[in-house]
């Protein structure tokens, strides 16, 4: 949820190694609207490890929680450059530049397999499909048009193509980049926060009204459940819009999402819940599908 707060652990790691990707980390923090706290907690939703026998990598996002709270959630096995930066990128949810459907990289695939299968990476052939050579679908992402500039464009030299041209090392975010994680589609730097998310009252006999008034605007709720058992959130009306909900009593372990599953556009969750404070987004679908007024509600069945 926009303006959450996420917790760092260090599995591992010197002095200089942690400064590191805490310097690299506030790159990101500085632009948009999201918190990185670096603590010793356990269930920390970000769990860095510095195994030089296991390259740099991360998660995505929410896939993080998907996660053993005893296994990392990155591993920065090597710090050269941005690498730490790139992989923060990731655990907030950004993917690969180069896999952008707009990118247009002419791979000489069999030289990228075997160089991505030495150090300091060691991959399979499968592994660098999944994260190099694949590219998105359109479908797929809410991103922008190929940036050569992105701390998320790996660098290639021009002999891993087949017409020569390869990639700059990008050390430091892009202007792109500041833009895109402080928008709309990411955390907005002039949204709401969890600070200011609208109670809603389970069972409340009136629903509660709400607009979707700009692009990429994100509404932000909480409500409390007094008891466990089934709970549904729904909207209603004519604008089109995404949900997830958030908990309990955390703004950034994701538990349910959805696009369409109310009445036509409408977006509605049902799901087994234990007592505790739960978190909604609410978010305009995309640009086609119009703005305008919609109501949620919460209920318990």
């Amino acid at each position: 949820m926009n303006g959450s707060r996420l917790r760092a652990r260090f599995v591992a790691g010197t002095d200089a190694q942690q400064a590191v990707a805490r310097e690299q980390a506030e790159w990101w923090t500085q632009v948009a609207n999201l918190g990185i706290e670096f603590t010793e907690a356990a269930d920390a939703e970000i769990r860095i490890a510095f195994d030089s026998s296991d390259g740099a990598w991360s998660y995505i996002g929410t896939d993080c929680g998907a996660i053993p709270v005893n296994e990392p959630t990155m591993n920065l096995g090597f710090l050269d450059g941005g690498t730490a930066a790139h992989e923060f990128g990731h655990a907030i949810g950004l993917a690969h530049e180069h896999q952008n459907p707009e990118g247009g990289i002419q791979w000489n695939e069999a030289v990228v397999i075997r160089e991505m299968a030495r150090s300091p990476n060691f991959w399979d052939e499968q592994k660098t499909r999944h994260n190099i050579l694949r590219r998105y679908e359109a479908d797929q992402i809410n991103g922008t048009a190929f940036d050569l500039d992105s701390i998320m464009l790996y660098f290639f030299p021009a002999s891993w193509t087949l017409n020569g041209i390869g990639t700059n090392a990008n050390e430091t975010l892009s202007r792109t980049d500041k833009d895109f994680i402080s928008g709309g589609k990411m955390y907005p730097t002039d949204g709401g926060s969890v600070s200011d998310a609208v109670e809603l009252k389970v069972n409340a006999r009136r629903r509660t009204q709400a607009s979707i008034g700009k692009i990429g605007e994100e509404d932000l709720y909480k409500f409390t459940a007094a008891a466990d058992g089934r709970y549904v959130v729904d909207t209603l009306g004519p604008t089109d819009v995404v949900m997830k909900l958030f908990g309990p009593n955390s703004e950034t372990a994701l538990i349910a999402e959805d696009d369409d599953s109310g009445i036509d556009t409408n977006a509605r969750l049902a799901a087994n819940l234990i007592a505790g404070e739960y978190f909604v987004q609410v978010r305009h679908y995309n640009r086609a599908s119009g703005m305008g007024d919609y109501s949620i509600k919460v209920r318990k069945t």
